[in-house]
């Protein structure tokens, strides 16, 4: 049997230039840089203004928070990695996420499977955050354990939430006596964030009652309310133009 070859094969020049590097500095994310390593790998969640941060702050501090402000400003997004955070940080038990099933502006009409399957769609949103914070296969062993809960508004009543972290999503599509329920679910050691916008409700003029209820809470010293405006959209940059003559 022939012995293999132990001499290193001699790159040719013309084959070296077609070799490139594994990560190249011109490359818009380089992972030995830290801050991209950061927001690649371990996800830790950062302010993209000062009303954002003002928000992380507030959720910090303060039990009860409503996040107030257009699409785009990363609202629920943020309350969501707040939650996951002081999950895996032992701070609280479990997150109990809802979100009112209100359509937006059109009827879907008979939805087959049982009733999770059905209201899969209007919490769609909730587990897309919550996918892109922990990953499927981790949001899928929490959501077994009973460690998350995603919830209609419906489901919410009669309920003392302790040691959670909540978060009512689209809370413009809530009315006034939904909201009073919601956050008189409000139980020891729990934080409880509300995020909407209330110039996008599907419900008929006159029926939401977020922004009613956030401008009562402003005048509670232990609770915050954030308003964030379209400055602070970070979405593509054109959401805060259309916003503005829509």
């Amino acid at each position: 049997m022939a012995k293999r070859s132990t001499r290193r094969r001699v790159r040719d020049p013309q084959e070296q230039e077609n070799v490139h590097p594994l990560f190249p500095r011109a490359a818009e994310y380089d992972p030995r840089e830290a801050d991209a390593r950061d927001r690649k790998y371990v996800k830790n969640i950062r302010a993209m203004g000062a009303i954002q941060q003002r928000l992380l702050d507030a959720i910090d501090e303060c039990s009860v928070v409503a996040a107030v402000g257009p699409a785009g400003t990363g609202k629920t997004y943020l309350a969501i990695a707040k939650a996951v955070e002081a999950l895996e940080q032992n701070r609280v038990g479990r997150i109990v996420l809802s979100r009112p099933a209100v359509e937006a502006g059109e009827s879907l009409g008979f939805l087959p499977g049982d009733m999770q399957e059905k209201l899969a769609p209007y919490l769609r949103p909730l587990y897309d955050a919550l996918t892109e914070r922990l990953g499927t296969k981790r949001l899928k062993a929490l959501l077994a354990e009973g460690a998350i809960e995603v919830a209609p508004v419906a489901y919410m009543r009669g309920r003392t939430l302790n040691d959670c972290f909540v978060v009512i999503d689209e809370a413009q599509n809530c009315t006034y006596g939904q909201l009073k329920m919601l956050l008189t679910r409000l139980g020891w050691r729990s934080t409880m964030v509300l995020t909407g916008d209330p110039d996008q409700t599907d419900l008929l003029s006159g029926l939401s009652g977020f922004g009613e209820i956030a401008s009562r809470l402003e005048h509670v010293p232990a609770i915050a309310v954030v308003r964030l405006s379209d400055a602070d959209i970070v979405r593509h940059p054109l959401v805060a133009s259309m916003l503005t003559v829509l």
